[in-house]
């Protein structure tokens, strides 16, 4: 199904990395605010799997951070806090169309310790490709 609403994200846009698995990855962090996350990643030929398609760990890293992130915002020009993943739950839909996977999180519920966060992966054609839930933990 395409969203209508769709815009993908340029990649001049990202924030710096934080990570050396990151940096391995290529994923970008495009933006970060109280209870929100969005990433990207430009697909590449050593993502794809021994069937020539996405592998699925690769939604499932993207929906791991993206999810965790939305909870770790602490404002603007605070560091964000730190978070460890309790539960993942992954739901594959499709097969990407386009050339970048684009991730969004959303915390959703939670307290002081623990968070409930959701997202999706699309591609930048808008095509919904995974959902995800996840329960996690501060560590800070």
């Amino acid at each position: 199904m395409t969203d209508t609403h769709f815009t993908p994200p340029a990649p001049e846009n990202a924030l710096p990395s934080n990570s050396p698995f990151q940096r391995l990855i290529g994923y970008r962090k495009l933006s970060m605010t109280d209870g929100h996350a969005r990433f990207a990643l430009d697909l590449r030929d050593e993502l794809l799997n021994s069937v020539d398609i996405l592998h699925g760990g690769v939604h499932a890293l993207l929906l791991d951070n993206a999810l965790g992130a939305a909870g770790c915002y602490a404002g603007e020009g605070m560091p964000p806090r730190r978070a460890v993943t309790l539960n993942l739950n992954v739901s594959y839909l499709g097969v990407p169309e386009g050339t970048r996977l684009i991730v969004e999180g959303r915390r959703v519920g939670g307290g002081r310790r623990i968070y409930f966060s959701e997202g999706t992966v699309r591609d930048d054609t808008g095509k919904e490709l995974a959902r995800a839930t996840g329960t996690f933990r501060y560590i800070d």
